[in-house]
């Protein structure tokens, strides 16, 4: 072992390169008809028992399955970091039954948001409620946050199903008291956007505290 270190290490530099450069030649003469196969090679993607049929070259096939539309969605719960992924029925189950999250039917939905003392918004609270209207499944989000130094509070409204999909609907949020009402009118973002990238980029009924004292007679 020792005659071997000794011979490596005063090897010639220049003998040493040269092995090198044939080595890397080799490889790359032999990899070079693996390569030519594989790029003829067309594969299902991955998702098919999800229903996509799509059939894709070997090199495409991976950034197709990184946006397919039949990929799974991740549980919507905003609660906690689940990492369940499914269906949307699959999905809608799961709330209800291991998240306990309430469940509406209907396309107009009243809710009374209760909190003890509305001066404390430091410690975020949150709300989800599910509710199917028209065939489908929405998840209603609201919650308190701080808005940089300001707390506030912001709902918003996610559609259980892909983007495109989403923009078929629209939908109006309001709150008000005493003669006075704040209204906001959008269109839903899909859970294929997170609950945080949807929270954080506003998109949604955004209501300053000092508001939502007034509105409730605080």
């Amino acid at each position: 072992v020792q005659m071997v270190i000794h011979y490596v290490l005063n090897a010639n530099p220049e003998s040493t390169i040269a092995a090198l450069l044939v080595g890397m030649i080799l490889v790359i003469l032999d990899a070079w008809p693996l390569e030519k196969v594989a790029a003829s090679l067309e594969l299902p993607c991955k998702y098919q028992r999800h229903g996509c049929q799509e059939i894709f070259p070997y090199y495409s096939k991976e950034n197709h399955e990184a946006r397919c539309i039949f990929r799974p969605y991740n549980c919507p719960y905003a609660g906690s970091e689940c990492t369940v992924t499914g269906d949307i029925p699959f999905l809608v189950a799961h709330l209800r039954d291991d998240h306990k999250v309430d469940m509406h039917c209907g396309c107009t939905f009243n809710h009374r948001y209760v909190k003890s003392n509305p001066h404390e918004v430091e410690n975020a609270t949150w709300m989800l409620t599910v509710f199917n209207c028209f065939g489908q499944f929405f998840c209603l989000h609201f919650e308190a946050f701080q808005l940089g130094m300001a707390p506030v509070y912001i709902a918003f409204l996610r559609f259980m199903g892909d983007d495109n999909d989403a923009k078929c609907f629209s939908y109006s949020l309001e709150v008000g008291a005493n003669g006075r009402k704040l209204l906001w009118q959008g269109v839903p973002r899909s859970i294929r956007d997170s609950h945080r990238k949807v929270r954080d980029s506003h998109d949604g009924l955004i209501i300053q505290r000092n508001m939502a004292l007034f509105f409730s007679g605080g």
